[in-house]
């Protein structure tokens, strides 16, 4: 079976802005812009399921992007696809995702209901096209742009087939599309490999659960570690796609990947341990976007007056708010998604801080310190 993208090379290499090719290939390109950009940075301090900050072997955001992206890879190599177009795709896709996981999304879409809700996917798009480099975005080209909008790897299909429409991407307001070319399927369904194998790793590190309790089922077709997880899965999504003429699981395969997905969700994304973090992340991102909102009505684009909060947080959404006025007024006629992005944008610690400055602010702390000092 040949995989062959129906789109044309002109229209998957479009960038906003043309620009001359050069010795790394197009998609190599948008790879390194990817890398070099400030919010593939701070993947490193975000939340992939378990908030564990002083834990360096739990898996946090920016290696579950690099994950995704060298499984995508392995599989487009074996399906004689673009690797770096795949490879691009997979270190982009979660660009968009907030502090604290999954459950910061929810807070965030509960925060954002009246303006229209939180998709991380969608916001992914929107920092890649614009909210990077201060408004000017990174200028990806479509491909990687669609696969990186359409990747949803929370959605357990067996198979897809790409959507090989070219697509007006910003027209794109729920999880209800495909990618427009295989190796954006490819990314898509290498998510949940990435994944499911990693967290029950992470849970057993965390002695959330023992191996032992990992089902028989799994045990047999998958494997016990997550090595082991991975190849099988790649092994078998390649001959799958071979065989089939679509990018997805056989029946035995696919049927344990679905109880290994229900094991995790019973014993690790539902266990009492983290619903008892989501209560303070929850409190942290409210009260974080009530202040954020409330400093904007009463200093505006006045980036001095930012400075009398007396808190760091305060003077940096002055200053993003000042650089970013331009983009607001232009692109979103309005100011409304503006803390939004900013909270999203925020790492897990750096969230944290701020909730604690705002709270109890350094000088305060500092003139009590002297007071007592004097007395």
């Amino acid at each position: 079976m040949e995989f062959v993208n129906q789109l044309s090379r002109d229209q998957l290499l479009r960038r906003k802005i043309p620009r001359e090719e050069d010795s790394r290939g197009q998609y190599f390109r948008d790879t390194t812009a990817i890398i070099h950009s400030y919010p593939f940075r701070r993947l490193k301090h975000k939340t992939q399921v378990f908030f564990s900050p002083k834990n360096d072997h739990i898996c946090t955001r920016i290696e579950h992007v690099m994950h995704v992206a060298s499984i995508a890879a392995a599989i487009c190599r074996g399906l004689d696809l673009d690797a770096d177009l795949a490879w691009a795709i997979g270190l982009g896709h979660d660009l968009g995702h907030t502090p604290f996981g999954h459950v910061g999304e929810q807070i965030i879409d509960e925060l954002k209901a009246e303006y229209g809700g939180f998709i991380h996917e969608l916001y992914s798009l929107r920092v890649v096209d614009h909210l990077a480099n201060y408004g000017k975005g990174m200028n990806l080209t479509y491909a990687v742009r669609d696969g990186i909008v359409n990747h949803c790897g929370e959605k357990f299909e067996q198979s897809i087939l790409p959507d090989f429409r070219e697509k007006n991407l910003n027209d794109i307001h729920a999880r209800d599309q495909y990618p427009s070319t295989w190796e954006g399927a490819v990314v898509r369904m290498a998510d949940k490999v990435a994944y499911l194998g990693r967290d029950v790793e992470d849970a057993v590190q965390l002695k959330l659960i023992r191996k032992e309790s990992i089902p028989d089922e799994v045990r047999r077709i998958l494997g016990i570690s997550n090595s082991e997880i991975i190849n099988t899965l790649v092994t078998d999504v390649i001959a799958y796609s071979k065989r089939e003429g679509a990018i997805g699981f056989s029946d035995t395969v696919f049927q344990a990947m679905r109880t290994l997905k229900e094991f995790n969700y019973k014993n690790i994304y539902l266990h009492p341990l983290l619903a008892n973090y989501h209560r303070y992340f929850e409190r942290t991102l409210r009260v974080l976007y009530t202040y954020l909102v409330e400093i904007f009505g009463l200093y505006g684009f006045d980036q001095e007056k930012y400075q009398t909060e007396q808190n760091v947080v305060a003077v940096r959404y002055g200053d993003y708010v000042c650089k970013m006025r331009t983009f607001y007024q232009d692109h979103d006629r309005s100011f409304d998604q503006m803390p939004f992005d900013y909270l999203a944008g925020m790492t897990d610690g750096y969230a944290l801080d701020c909730a604690s400055e705002i709270m109890i602010p350094k000088k305060m702390e500092h003139e009590f310190d002297s007071f007592l000092l004097g007395n």
